[in-house]
């Protein structure tokens, strides 16, 4: 949630802020519901304290034998009680609207964020390698993957529906190779290999900020649980209600896990092949952060994920996402995209974002900056990268003319020695 004293001091700062992001103005809504409970609450503790009054009084006038007066007592004591009641319900009824409006609302960005509508007004800031000239037309990786054999979505079909496939033999096994390196690497790095529950509550979900607006995008379970869209989910809620020592930030986790999206609105949208699936691998990373040490932390996150296509000799580029493109959670992000030979373009492969205090303050996750001085957590995340992507990006930049792969050095010692997949 958002801090309702910085709103009240400043709110034309989180219009602005808001207004970046293509929204109308929301403070004033914000206060007045803010000035109504605030009000409510000082009812509550005058007809408390009238109650309290009361009640006391009934002792004394029973004392000196005078029952008209405790009767009065008692009956304006039930009347309080009837009135707090009443307040109450109203204060329970306005808190929860105005949580669920500072619940909708999205981050403040940063103020060096690019302006822009949409990823078409995104920023390239860097770009690494150079796309390979093939002396033959190359082909899409799932037409790749069905003429090896190796990638079968017919099969997943059946069983799951579309955006599904099944992975056999040296696509199976280059799928848990390429994982198996990004958490060398991460670890390397000094981030904490984990394994986190797949299986989350709402309040997880809430906290990272998935809910409640995304929650058409989620797979819920015929119980209280949902299926986890990304361990960026488990792995920041790992800290969840918690007050950390300064000295043990930043504290880098890393997992490597299958996420589950329902693709709700992305309906004819990479429908063929492994680029927008239901269920799909990928090694995240998240860091807990001081302010003071988010911003670095972010780059070093976005180096990382770089490192892991450097290896692999993926051509790829890094663009700042701009207002209208960012994350719902997100106040500064970094889309790196790789190279699609059969598509021609690069392709989103990770984002690595800052989220500021957004997600801390939701899941109420302090650190200690002082004696008696806890203040929220930065939290910051991304992809070290997905796996079914990198795989696609494998395919397609190291096939051959006769259908066969070549496999990157680097992954060599992952694969078992195994040199060409054919």
């Amino acid at each position: 949630m958002f801090d309702l004293k910085a709103i009240r001091e400043n709110p034309a700062d989180f219009d602005a802020g808001w207004a970046r992001r293509g929204l109308d103005p929301q403070t004033e809504k914000i206060l007045e519901k803010d000035i109504l409970i605030r009000k409510c609450k000082t009812m509550v503790q005058e007809a408390e304290a009238a109650r309290n009054k009361a009640s006391k009084q009934i002792g004394a006038a029973m004392g000196q034998g005078d029952k008209v007066e405790a009767e009065r007592l008692k009956t304006e004591v039930a009347g309080a009680k009837n009135v707090i009641a009443a307040l109450g319900a109203q204060l329970d009824s306005e808190t929860a609207v105005l949580n669920d409006l500072l619940a909708s609302l999205p981050n403040i960005p940063n103020e060096d964020v690019p302006h822009g509508e949409s990823e078409d007004d995104n920023v390239e800031i860097a770009k690494w390698g150079e796309p390979r000239a093939f002396d033959f037309t190359p082909k899409a990786h799932d037409d790749l993957g069905e003429a090896l054999g190796m990638m079968d979505f017919e099969t997943a079909a059946k069983m799951s529906g579309s955006r599904f496939v099944v992975l056999r033999g040296a696509l199976s096994r280059m799928d848990r190779a390429l994982a198996a390196m990004m958490l060398d690497m991460q670890t390397g790095e000094g981030f904490e290999e984990t394994s986190p529950p797949l299986l989350v509550w709402a309040d997880a979900l809430m906290g990272t900020g998935q809910l409640p607006k995304f929650e058409e995008d989620l797979y819920k379970t015929t119980g209280d649980h949902y299926l986890i869209p990304t361990a960026e989910v488990s792995l920041t809620n790992t800290v969840r209600e918690s007050i950390l020592d300064a000295d043990t930030l930043p504290r880098r986790l890393t997992a490597h896990t299958p996420c589950f999206r329902s693709e709700a609105g992305s309906a004819g949208r990479d429908t063929k092949g492994m680029i927008r699936q239901h269920q799909f691998n990928k090694v995240e990373m998240v860091s807990i952060a001081t302010p003071e040490t988010s911003d670095d932390e972010h780059k070093n996150m976005l180096r990382c994920a770089e490192a892991v296509l450097q290896k692999l000799e993926l051509p790829y580029r890094v663009v700042e996402l701009c207002t209208g493109d960012l994350g719902f959670g997100a106040r500064k992000s970094y889309d790196i995209d790789v190279w699609l030979p059969s598509q021609e373009t690069y392709r989103e492969i990770s984002s690595i974002s800052n989220c500021g205090d957004f997600q801390a303050r939701r899941m109420n996750a302090r650190y200690r900056a002082g004696e008696k001085d806890n203040r929220f957590v930065h939290t910051l995340n991304g992809s070290g990268l997905a796996v079914g992507r990198t795989l696609v990006a494998v395919l397609e930049n190291y096939q051959n003319e006769d259908g066969s792969i070549t496999v990157p050095t680097a992954l060599v010692p992952y694969m078992g020695g195994v040199e060409r997949i054919g």
